[in-house]
C-alpha cells in the first residue's frame, strides 16, 4: 500500500537529497484515520467524536511523562488502534500533475513511530508527532 505525502519545496528538496529520512504529520483525527486502523471485531470503524477522543487520549499519553511509550501502548491497545501496512511513501512537491517525475519521489516505508521530530527538518521543538520514516529511494 502506497502512502502519499505532499510536500513543501523546502522538505521535498531535503528528502529527495537524502537530507531528511522522515516526515512529521500532527496528531489529529485525520491523520490518525489515515496512518492507523481499528481493529476491533466487534465493530467496524469508530465515530467522529470517538476518533477525535483517542487522539486525545494519545496526545495525553505522550504529555504524561518524558518516557511515554507504555502510556501510548496502553491507550493504542485499549483503542484498538494498529498502525497500517504501507510499503512505499510517495513524496510530492505540492500537487503535481501525474506521473511528473520531477515532483514525485518514491521511497520505501520503514514505519511510523509517535514521538517528537528533528526541529531541524521542521518539528517544532517539544511537539509530538506520528514521524513517518523513509528508507531508499525506489
Amino acid at each position: 500500500m502506497n502512502l502519499q505525502l505532499s510536500l513543501k519545496k523546502k522538505w521535498f528538496d531535503m528528502t529527495k537529497a537524502r537530507v531528511k529520512p522522515e516526515d512529521y504529520r500532527e496528531i489529529t483525527p485525520y491523520w490518525l484515520k489515515r496512518l492507523m486502523f481499528y481493529s476491533s471485531h466487534g465493530s467496524f470503524t469508530l465515530t467522529n467524536s470517538e476518533w477525535e477522543e483517542a487522539c486525545s487520549d494519545i496526545r495525553s499519553a505522550c504529555q504524561s511523562s518524558s518516557d511515554f511509550t507504555e502510556h501510548l501502548e496502553y491507550h493504542l491497545d485499549n483503542w484498538y488502534l494498529k498502525f497500517r501496512s504501507y510499503t512505499t511513501n510517495t513524496m510530492t512537491l505540492g500537487y503535481p500533475k501525474k506521473g511528473d517525475p520531477e515532483r514525485t519521489l518514491s521511497l520505501e516505508h520503514r514505519g511510523i513511530e509517535i514521538r517528537e521530530g528533528n526541529p531541524e527538518w521542521g518539528a517544532e521543538p517539544g511537539k509530538i508527532y506520528f514521524v513517518i520514516k523513509h528508507g531508499k529511494i525506489i
